[in-house]
């Protein structure tokens, strides 16, 4: 089985270039399928400047400032905030050319890794029928995954780019902590957030990457040591996904690259103090409003943060040292290792009714299943790209390429490698 075609930036720029369609008409058809969206919290048109990115029609999650619009963070309408400028990563977006047009839809203030929302209907998966979108960028993930654009930014502080490109079947770029600035974005864990691309190819992934964090990758391909998820936490991946992985393995090692098995077993270890940090930090961010607003809170955020306003300082230091403790390790593990390869998800993304919790006290194991692959990358601060390996009845597959920090070209290099290999995807 393969994945459904997805025009991308170059395609869109090749039409663009070679006079085949006009940026007008490019813009006008992302806008038509947006408006019968239910990804989009706002459809707009605003005029697109030169750049690389000139005339191509993007999407973002409705989280980052944009000058004289609210910014409405998925959450109650009471909550929505007027910027008064643009983020960076909107306004360098602007300068590269792009047609935004539109705002898209997430978890309420990015808290969920499912896609449900108490205040929005959750973003219907375009590639499985009643499967989650995956959060907090919900929005973000659809309408890459559906074809409206062919990127998005997302925003991802325990796995909320990777979740939702895994169950859209599309590419997630989450950047070493502190490469793209966040300034003009909601905050959640501001030791943990990270701004990144959701995106219909590795290659529109990596453009984005390049414009919103500044600076250009050198991809030169060469052989690669490449640790492959072994041990418990592997063997709680489905069959299908293991089975999906070692297919990967095996093509990787057939092209010269050096494969062998890496247990990570620590990475259980930090689930925990990750969330610790991660909670801890949001309700900090949240403490005023929820003493003035907190019947505007959805059921199941406002039970998170009411916990995490239990939880003593003694047991966030405790977390941060063991996040410490955790990225020495890594540091050694990145002398032998340049990359490592595990799941984005167990399995192929659930059904919204098997995840739609509520208060229930499943919801913290709910939480915890949906992220167990993606926040070790998080609280470590590590980049890290997700992106669809196999296609099954029940959805895609998809497989995450982890690095040490600031070497976000590896991981280009081995992802583009990986897409040309497995030919999932029809080139568009």
């Amino acid at each position: 089985m393969t994945l459904p075609a997805l025009e991308t930036i170059a395609s869109m720029r090749a039409a663009l270039d070679q006079g085949v369609i006009s940026a007008q008409e490019l813009q006008n058809s992302a806008i038509a399928k947006a408006n019968n969206s239910s990804a989009f919290a706002l459809v707009r048109s605003l005029p697109a400047k030169n750049g690389p990115l000139a005339g191509i029609p993007l999407a973002h999650k409705d989280m980052f400032d944009r000058k004289s619009e609210q910014t409405g963070m998925g959450a109650h309408p009471s909550a929505a905030r007027m910027a008064v400028s643009n983020a960076t990563v909107v306004a360098r977006l602007d300068r590269a050319g792009q047609a935004d047009i539109g705002r898209l839809r997430m978890s309420e203030f990015a808290m969920g890794p499912s896609g449900h929302n108490a205040h929005h209907p959750m973003p219907e998966n375009p590639l499985v029928a009643g499967g989650i979108s995956g959060g907090s960028s919900s929005g973000s993930g659809v309408a890459v995954g559906a074809g409206i654009v062919p990127a998005a930014l997302g925003s991802d502080t325990g796995g909320s780019i990777r979740i939702p490109a895994a169950c859209n079947g599309v590419v997630g770029f989450k950047p070493t902590q502190g490469l793209v600035p966040i300034d003009g974005a909601m905050p959640l864990s501001w030791t943990q957030d990270c701004i990144g691309p959701l995106a219909a190819s590795v290659s529109c992934a990596a453009k984005v990457m390049q414009i919103i964090a500044a600076r250009s990758f050198d991809t030169a391909a060469h052989s690669l040591r490449i640790g492959l998820l072994s041990g418990d936490m592997q063997s709680s991946a489905s069959d299908r996904m293991q089975g999906a992985m070692g297919d990967v393995g095996r093509v990787l090692e057939r092209n010269g690259h050096n494969i062998f098995d890496t247990a990570l077993a620590f990475f259980d270890d930090i689930t925990e103090p990750a969330n610790v940090i991660a909670i801890s930090e949001a309700a900090t961010v949240h403490a005023d409003r929820l003493v003035q607003h907190s019947d505007t809170y959805g059921e199941q955020v406002l039970a998170r943060l009411a916990q995490a306003a239990a939880i003593p300082a003694q047991a966030y230091l405790r977390a941060m040292q063991i996040r410490a403790a955790a990225q020495s390790k890594m540091t050694e593990l990145f002398e032998t290792c340049d990359l490592i390869l595990m799941p984005t998800l167990a399995d192929a993304p659930p059904q919204g009714a098997t995840v739609d919790v509520g208060n229930d006290p499943n919801l913290a194991q709910v939480i915890a299943g949906l992220t167990r692959f993606t926040r070790p990358a998080s609280v470590l601060g590590l980049p890290a790209i997700s992106l669809p390996i196999a296609m099954t009845p029940e959805g895609p597959l998809s497989l995450q390429i982890i690095a040490k920090p600031f070497a976000e070209h590896r991981i280009i290099a081995l992802a583009t490698e990986i897409e040309t290999s497995m030919a999932l995807r029809p080139a568009s």
